[in-house]
């Protein structure tokens, strides 16, 4: 019997952009997204059944988990095996968990699959069309980028491929991003799709202050790459700020009253940066804070939210031994 296949895929936090990276308007104005991965992993574990014709089985901590699993099975023509699937993160945090599910699922059953299965930019796109097209969900490109190629990422959107670039950054800048930043989960699960499609039908609308604020989003976010190239976390704090206004004026579910009191303590005690992550109405929230006004800023959230300790991912999905 074929021994074991496990795999992990990072998730990540969502500098700037990422409402941008979204059809239509990716196509038709050109989005821009800037993400680091961070080493919160979905881990998939595949192992071969004694019939090979079996149908395959699912070993699942979240039962949640199991329409994506079943989704990527049946994608790939996948039979015969047994599909675990953990997760060292809240389930509907905004760090593009599902993403990262989908991307570390696709690289475990890859040697089962009665298809070719890509790797790269295509691997996104092949994750990206599970979520849409078998499940239906609303959403945008750059969390399936993220799981598959680790470290900071400028992304551009357009009509044509996604613009893939792999922003080098220091050791230094690592270090300085890992010890400033601050990731905390409130508790509340966003509401992800409805607010996306809310937020693109305003769009298509034209409605003036949701098309401002996308054009002034993808901005900020090419600004950001060229701060983390440049090793300037103080100047990529407040880019972020400047994102998340922007950000909550897309839609009124997107800010909530804990995120607002997160942001708004933090701001008190000394950080200079913070936005929350993915669609938001919920989930993590991101704060970046001067070297040493990160243990009051800490302090000044604790009572609202769970720390999410973490590191930069730099390897992207992987298998594991």
């Amino acid at each position: 019997m074929a021994a074991v296949i496990h795999t992990r895929a990072p998730t990540r936090i969502d500098l700037g952009g990422g409402w941008t990276d979204v059809p239509p308007y990716a196509e038709e104005e050109g989005g821009y997204v800037c993400n680091v991965a961070i080493d919160r992993y979905a881990t998939a574990s595949v192992t071969p059944l004694e019939r090979p014709d079996a149908p395959a089985e699912l070993a699942l901590e979240n039962l949640a988990d199991g329409i994506l699993v079943a989704a990527a099975a049946r994608r790939l023509g996948v039979v015969g095996v047994r599909i675990q699937l953990r997760n060292d993160f809240p389930v509907g945090a905004g760090l593009g968990g599902s993403s990262a599910a989908s991307v570390a699922l696709l690289t475990a059953l890859a040697p089962y699959a009665r298809v070719d299965v890509p790797a790269g930019a295509a691997m996104a796109e092949l994750s990206r069309r599970i979520e849409t097209e078998d499940l239906g969900v609303a959403g945008g490109r750059q969390d399936h980028y993220a799981s598959v190629f680790g470290g900071a990422l400028g992304l551009g959107f357009s009509d044509g491929p996604v613009a893939v670039e792999q922003i080098p950054i220091s050791a230094t800048t690592r270090a300085a991003f890992e010890s400033r930043a601050t990731i905390i989960y409130t508790g509340e699960s966003r509401i992800s799709a409805e607010t996306i499609v809310a937020v693109l039908e305003a769009y298509r609308r034209r409605s003036p202050g949701v098309c401002e604020a996308l054009s002034a989003m993808a901005r900020l976010a090419r600004e950001m790459r060229a701060a983390l190239a440049g090793g300037d976390i103080d100047g990529l704090s407040l880019l972020m700020a400047e994102q998340w206004r922007h950000q909550r004026e897309l839609h009124p579910a997107i800010p909530t009253p804990r995120i607002d009191e997160i942001l708004l303590r933090a701001r008190e005690a000394g950080a200079t940066g913070g936005k929350a992550l993915g669609a938001s109405g919920g989930g993590c929230v991101v704060l970046l804070a001067p070297e040493e006004r990160v243990r009051g800023v800490r302090a000044a959230v604790a009572p609202l939210g769970e720390r999410l300790d973490f590191h930069l991912d730099m390897d992207g999905v992987r298998t594991c031994p």
